[in-house]
């Protein structure tokens, strides 16, 4: 029983992850195109555009924001433990166990946290741009900072629960986990 809500979580949550992988990828798709007109803008015409400066940081950060609890559903992001590679399948998935019980799903809680009073006080005042030309909505590009941390924060509990049938599920829960621990 346990087993199955897990597993529902996992599937609800991995589909969560790869629709904003989604939208992730086309903004990359999007910022390379507004980059290689700002840069043609400058350079070809003499012009520049704070908005066009602004929109590109904006999509810069959603592009990360967005695609972190993605990357993290594959395991794709970067790892500081150099000796992790050597480690065996069942050494890895208990390194995954704790490390997004101890340190991820905390992490993302502590952020979400200590976001929420900085978001509320950017919709507070409607914060724009500082810069002339600027873009209106600032506040907006905040709310993803909590709401973002709050999908890694999901994702890294899927992990969590896949580490746990990998670890201690029978063969086919491993299957189901479909970890890359090789």
């Amino acid at each position: 029983m346990l087993k199955d809500i897990c597993k529902l979580y996992i599937k609800s949550i991995d589909k969560i992850s790869d629709s904003f992988g989604f939208i992730s990828k086309w903004l990359t798709t999007i910022l390379v195109l507004i980059v290689c007109f700002d840069v043609g803008n400058r350079y070809i015409f003499g012009k520049t555009n704070p908005a066009m400066y602004e929109a590109e940081w904006h999509i810069y950060s959603l592009i990360f924001l967005l695609g972190a609890s993605y990357a993290l559903k594959f395991d794709k992001h970067v790892r500081v433990d150099i000796t992790y590679t050597k480690f065996s399948s069942r050494s890895k998935a208990w390194i995954n166990f704790f490390g997004s019980i101890i340190f991820l799903i905390p992490f993302s809680a502590l952020m979400i946290y200590s976001t929420l009073d900085w978001v509320y006080q950017s919709w507070l005042t409607k914060e724009i741009s500082p810069d002339p030309g600027g873009l209106p909505f600032r506040f907006a590009l905040k709310a993803c900072v909590p709401l973002c941390f709050g999908l890694l924060l999901l994702q890294g509990l899927a992990e969590f629960f896949k580490n746990a049938l990998w670890l201690f599920g029978n063969e086919e829960d491993k299957k189901f986990a479909n970890l890359n621990l090789d």
